[in-house]
């Protein structure tokens, strides 16, 4: 990672824009950054870290004041920072969180934190992440690195410097664990200790269950009294097992003597169940002879009743037989008095028409007459009829003539109104004109707003496949994390065996690889743990294939957040709700734009059609006319006709006042003389047929068993009740014929048996003796059964139960001792938990880096080493930190350096970390570094030595920018970025030539 250039305005110290081209220094490799305290040194890295990661150390855990004091209302606040990582050139722009005048109105408004990240693709800069949350994932992505890793690795913060050498081991593991990202291992831990405690509690739970198993048998077996006299002691587990299966085989001995009793039981109760079966049958059979006596008696009693009822059903059926004849006089007689009255009705009748005729010869001679007149009304009906449509004709002939000249007339006045209303809609439309191409402008809005809304819901869609992939990239990171401790730890295991496999080569008298040396007192044992070829390869790999997932998954996630970003920026940087407005306002427009338009078209197509309206209302004005003038002269030959057919019907109405009144008056006087003659003669032939139905019927009479008519009609039944006495009659003879004959079989069966029913107590009784008996035997024997499967089934459990106790137990206390071991509880006796001892591993490979400047800044004298001695009173151990002074051979604690000494140490344990931290980022090369003041505590010696150290990191094309009061540095360093405070407290930063001057 490099940096290439640094804005700040309205940031911290500076009020005006300041830049600082960091490609400047390239070619010196080394610069100074200087100015006078409190000028605003560190806030230059300050805004570098602010840049990448959205704080500012120096502001943690407290008020975030980045905008500047010095800054006026209107002044803005932004930080710009370009730099190079992995062969990609990036730009970000970040703004703070900060108060600013309003717009429109008074009073302030609050500025949100904005953030913006671009990409040069050697053109142009081009846009990837518009918003502070993505521009933070992808900022995750393309440095590799936390905010904690930043400042342990490139930018070396001030006074952070002696902290992680004087820090004690649980602050020392809180920043390694910061670093390195091993809370997997303490999550471990907790996860082992939570086994540790369910196992504890499943092995309490299995002996709980197993001594309530046999509390429960002991119990039951207790009740049933067959629990063995011995009383085992409650913790002899095995005794008292024994004890519930004796109890149980006691129990199975008294369910088989309860089985065998109730057997015997259900025997006697079959033999009493066949016994009371007989005698029940016996007592039915007695009891149904003694019915069919009291039945036969009450039949014969009722005998003399069946008999008259059968002699009236007798004559019913011989007055059945005469029913036809006597209906049919009575018939002929009703039908003879009707003919007779309508006869007279019908003589009043035509009498009080005012008719005189009453001979046949009278009547034949007044019907030839009415003929006559109603021959002559049909003739003079049509004329009449013409009549009347001929004087309507001549209404209707005059009526259309005044209709057609009154429309002539509303015509001309209608057609006055047109030009008027044609100039009118003229106006109208020129109006309209402009209505189409304001359509269309309103139609291309409306098509780039829903293109915006559309881009803008992609973006907000994509944001689930953007957290899903960082949140893949995390968890590869983390496994990448694993992989590499794991590879690292056997690497170091192998170190550590190596000198036991060389002296396991060495043979007395031969030279030593090593050192030369024939003899070979004091040989390293051999490692108890050898790492082999093949464990080592393996792990390199998994690291390789860890590497290659994580890359993979960053890629994925630089995918996503480009698609999100690229949506974004369509979607011109606002949100779903924002874009929808727009719609909404656009699709307005755009209807209101159509509504013009269809009033124009409406208006033309009105204009149109007024106009045709207007041609047709001319073409019918003479059409109307025409009509007026045919009207009139319609009228006058309808009036002609009128009065020829007048004078016909006049001649044929007589005194009525029209032929159909004559006409209808003669109908009606046929009609009363037909009826006088049909009436007449229908009562002759009634009286005819009267005479006929009487003779047949007193013949009839005559050969019956009735003496009259009379004595016929009160013999007869209606239907129903005729076959009720029938049905009455009939079930009479068919009871007295099956009793008699049901009788006379029992008599035959019970011709030893006593007259009265046999008594049923004694068998009964017999019979509820028998089936309790078996009911007391089944529910002993249920009882006995359920005790013994009771027993078995508690017995068995227990067993089991007893049995898997051992296998539980043996599991507690591998979980136990495992759980105790890596939370640094006994059996560790170096109280180490398993992420420290991880971290332990980490810290020596960073004290390996870091002796490697240390011995060339301290000449040689000081080298720095990993200690595991137990802290006192039992405080957490394992991340010590020792310094081995070789003047004297004995190891100090940092914290007896000196001020110059500590700074020296602090600087090499702060690049050696570097070193180790950037490696576990995954290999990322580190081109630009800032270290922040203490050199001031050195001597001019040590201070050659330390740019010596310093002046090494430049290899490679490195750019290393340090903070420092110290003269002789300035003097050493022309690459210098001076920061100076103005009159007015605010600070400018001056570069090269600047400086110089």
């Amino acid at each position: 990672m490099k940096l290439h250039r640094l804005e700040l305005a309205g940031f911290g110290p500076f009020r005006d824009r300041q830049v600082v081209d960091f490609d400047a220094f390239a070619d010196d490799g080394i610069f100074l950054i200087s100015g006078r305290t409190g000028a605003g040194k560190s806030s230059v890295l300050d805004g570098v870290c602010y840049a990448l990661f959205g704080g500012v150390p120096r502001y943690d855990g407290g008020e975030r004041r980045l905008r500047s004091d010095h800054c006026d209302p209107e002044d803005p606040t932004q930080v710009v920072l370009e730099f190079t990582a992995g062969e990609r050139r990036w730009r970000v722009t970040r703004s703070p969180e900060y108060e600013r005048p309003k717009l429109r109105g008074g009073g302030f408004t609050t500025e949100p934190h904005r953030a913006m990240l671009e990409e040069f693709d050697g053109v142009e800069w081009t846009g990837v992440a518009a918003r502070p949350v993505d521009v933070a994932a992808h900022l995750d992505e393309i440095v590799g690195l936390t905010q904690q890793q930043f400042l342990q690795v490139i930018l070396l913060a001030q006074n952070r410097f002696a902290r992680f050498l004087l820090a004690r081991n649980d602050e020392r593991q809180a920043l390694l664990r910061t670093l390195f990202g091993t809370r997997t291992y303490e999550q471990y831990a907790e996860i082992l200790e939570g086994m540790r405690k369910d196992a504890e509690a499943a092995l309490l739970s299995e002996g709980e269950n197993v001594r309530m198993l046999l509390e429960e048998a002991e119990r039951v077996a207790r009740d049933a009294d067959v629990l063995p006299v011995e009383d085992p002691a409650p913790a002899d587990i095995p005794a008292r097992l024994s004890a519930v299966v004796r109890a149980a085989e006691r129990a199975a001995y008294r369910a088989e003597v309860a089985a065998q009793e109730q057997r015997t039981a259900e025997t006697g109760l079959d033999g009493a169940l066949e016994r009371e079966r007989d005698a029940r049958e016996l007592a039915e059979r007695q009891r149904q002879r003694l019915e069919l006596r009291e039945r036969l008696a009450r039949l014969t009693e009722d005998a003399p009743a069946v008999d008259a009822e059968r002699e009236v059903l007798a004559r019913a059926r011989a007055g059945e037989e005469l029913r036809a004849a006597l209906e049919a006089a009575d018939r002929a007689e009703r039908d003879a008095a009707v003919s007779a009255e309508r006869a007279a009705a019908a003589t009043v009748a035509w009498a009080a028409a005012g008719e005189t005729a009453s001979t046949p010869a009278q009547l034949r001679s007044r019907e030839d007459e009415l003929a006559a007149v109603l021959a002559a009304c049909a003739d003079a009906l049509a004329a009449e009829t013409e009549l009347a449509e001929a004087e309507r004709e001549v209404e209707q002939a005059a009526a259309a003539a005044a209709d057609a000249e009154r429309a002539v007339a509303a015509l001309d006045a209608q057609r006055a109104a047109v030009p008027a209303l044609l100039r009118d809609l003229d106006d109208k439309l020129e109006a309209l004109a402009a209505a189409p191409a304001e359509r269309a402008t309103a139609e291309a809005r409306l098509t780039e707003a829903e293109r915006r809304r559309d881009a803008a819901r992609e973006a907000e869609t994509l944001v689930d496949p953007l957290r899903a992939a960082e949140r893949r990239a995390v968890a590869c990171g983390i496994a990448l994390a694993e992989a590499t401790a794991h590879h690292t730890s056997l690497l170091q295991r192998r170190l550590a065996s190596a000198a036991g496999d060389l002296a396991a080569g060495l043979v007395q008298g031969e030279p030593c690889p090593v050192c030369g040396g024939t003899e070979h007192p004091h040989t390293a044992s051999p490692s108890d743990e050898p790492v082999s070829d093949a464990a080592i390869e393996d792990a390199a790999l998994a690291k390789e294939t860890a590497l290659a997932e994580d890359r993979r998954a960053a890629e994925a996630l630089r995918d996503a957040g480009a698609a999100h970003a690229a949506a974004v920026a369509r979607a011109g940087g606002t949100g779903p709700e924002e874009t929808e407005a727009d719609c909404d306002a656009a699709r307005a427009a755009r209807d209101a734009a159509e509504e013009r338009v269809a009033t124009a078209e409406r208006l033309a197509a009105e204009r149109a059609g007024l106009a045709a309206a207007d041609a047709d209302a001319a073409a019918g004005r003479e059409a109307l006319v025409a009509e007026a003038a045919q009207g009139r002269q319609d009228a006058a030959l309808a009036t002609q006709r009128a009065h020829a057919l007048r004078a016909r019907v006049d001649g044929a109405r007589g005194d009525a006042a029209t032929v159909a009144e004559r006409r209808d008056d003669a109908e009606r006087r046929r009609e009363l003389l037909r009826a006088l003659t049909d009436s007449a003669a229908d009562s002759v032939v009634r009286a005819e047929v009267l005479s006929g139905a009487a003779a047949h019927r007193d013949e009839r009479l005559a050969a019956s068993i009735f003496d009259d008519a009379d004595a016929a009609r009160a013999a007869l039944r209606p239907a129903g009740e005729r076959a009720a006495m029938e049905d009455r009659v009939r079930a009479h003879d068919d009871a007295e014929r099956s009793a008699r004959q049901r009788l006379l079989e029992l008599e035959l069966v019970l011709v030893d048996q006593p007259e009265q029913p046999a008594d049923l107590g004694p068998v009964q009784a017999e019979l509820a003796h028998a089936r309790a008996r078996v009911t007391a035997a089944a529910a002993a024997t249920a009882e006995a059964n359920a005790i013994l499967t009771r027993l078995r089934d508690l017995a068995e459990r227990a067993d089991a139960a007893h049995r898997a106790i051992a296998d539980t137990a043996a599991r507690a206390a591998v979980v136990g001792r495992l759980a105790h071991t890596v939370a640094g509880r006994a059996p560790n006796t170096r109280r180490m938990t398993l992420e420290t001892f991880v971290l332990a591993a980490e810290l020596e490979e960073i004290v390996a880096a870091a002796n490697l400047r240390l011995a060339d800044m301290s000449a040689g004298r000081y080298r720095l080493q990993h200690s595991d001695a137990l802290a006192a009173r039992g405080a957490a151990s394992g991340l010590g930190l020792e310094v081995l002074d070789s003047y004297t051979g004995q190891a100090r604690p940092p914290q007896s350096l000196s001020g110059g000494e500590t700074f020296l140490a602090s600087l090499a344990l702060a690049l050696g970390l570097a070193e180790v931290v950037t490696a576990r980022a995954g290999g990322i090369r580190l081109d630009t570094l800032f270290i922040d003041e203490g050199f001031g505590s050195l001597d001019d010696d040590t201070l050659e030595l330390a740019m010596r150290a310093l002046d090494e990191l430049r290899q490679g094309g490195r750019t290393v920018g340090v903070i420092s009061h110290v003269a002789a540095m300035k003097e050493q360093l022309p690459a210098q970025l001076l920061v100076e405070a103005g009159p007015q407290g605010a600070s400018v930063i001056r570069q090269g030539a600047a400086v110089g001057s």
